[in-house]
């Protein structure tokens, strides 16, 4: 009996993302997260971050740059949290239909908003993640500071963004240089990022550590895109020109501060 190619692709899809350590993640249709790509798979970071910030029922979460809302409607369905899902590009419209197709139109609030101009409450969220996105718009001195005016004192905040395993003198190395773009010069390491945050005085970091197989798993990814006919061939150019030496994730934890160290 001839084999559905369409069939067959879809196994190898299945067979290709699902990962021992993101057993949640592998739990959701790989056509799905291929169709709503927006860069490395967000479910695995979200889940990698996860893994390192706790969350609880019921609290109210702030995912900054959610993009198409996969990280808000894994956050809701595995952790049970309510989740305000605020991005620039994806129209709040966009994101509303696939949050009602998850049946999560009860706790996945779709917000248009730019990072520097948040329309909420300070003090109003007991945690703000970021997935692939914070490091286009968290680099500055002041930003961070500004972002806390939003979580509530205790509250935690957590980023998972493309990182350089070690700062280097300059950039891009030269094996590197035929693939790299402008917009990397925001890929930082982990004792960057670490140095950033403690400086603005707002918080205590508590985690900031590389991916282990952060390279392995960008990789993972892109492959499995091009076996769908998705996703973008420089980049995986770019990642196996790199063999994981330098390229990967940046996972960085904190507390917020009392607010006399917030700028609030």
């Amino acid at each position: 009996m001839p084999v559905d190619p369409a069939s067959a692709e879809d196994e190898a899809l299945r067979t290709a993302l699902t990962l021992g350590r993101y057993p949640r993640a592998a739990a959701y249709d790989p056509r799905w997260q291929i169709d709503n790509l927006m860069g490395p798979n967000v479910l695995w970071l979200t889940e990698a971050l996860c893994q390192a910030l706790p969350l609880a029922p019921g609290m109210r979460v702030l995912d900054l740059g959610c993009g198409k809302a996969l990280s808000s409607i894994f956050l809701a369905r595995e952790l049970g949290v309510q989740v305000w899902a605020a991005d620039l590009w994806i129209k709040p419209s966009e994101n509303w239909a696939r949050l009602r197709e998850a049946g999560l139109e009860d706790r996945v609030f779709p917000i248009y908003a730019e990072a520097h101009a948040l329309p909420f409450a300070e003090g109003f969220f007991d945690a703000i993640v970021s997935m692939d996105a914070y490091h286009y718009f968290g680099t500055a001195d002041l930003y961070l500071p500004y972002c806390l005016r939003f979580l509530r004192e205790g509250g935690r905040f957590g980023i998972v963004v493309p990182g350089i395993r070690r700062e280097l003198p300059r950039l891009p190395p030269p094996k590197l240089a035929a693939y790299w773009e402008a917009d990397f010069s925001t890929f930082h390491s982990p004792a960057w990022w670490r140095r950033h945050w403690q400086k603005s005085l707002a918080v205590a970091v508590e985690r900031a550590d590389w991916l282990p197989q952060g390279w392995e798993d960008w990789l993972t990814w892109n492959r499995a895109c091009a076996l769908a006919g998705r996703g973008s061939a420089r980049e995986t150019a770019l990642l196996e020109a790199d063999g994981g030496e330098l390229l990967g994730f940046s996972r960085v934890v904190a507390r917020r501060l009392p607010a006399h160290g917030a700028g609030a």
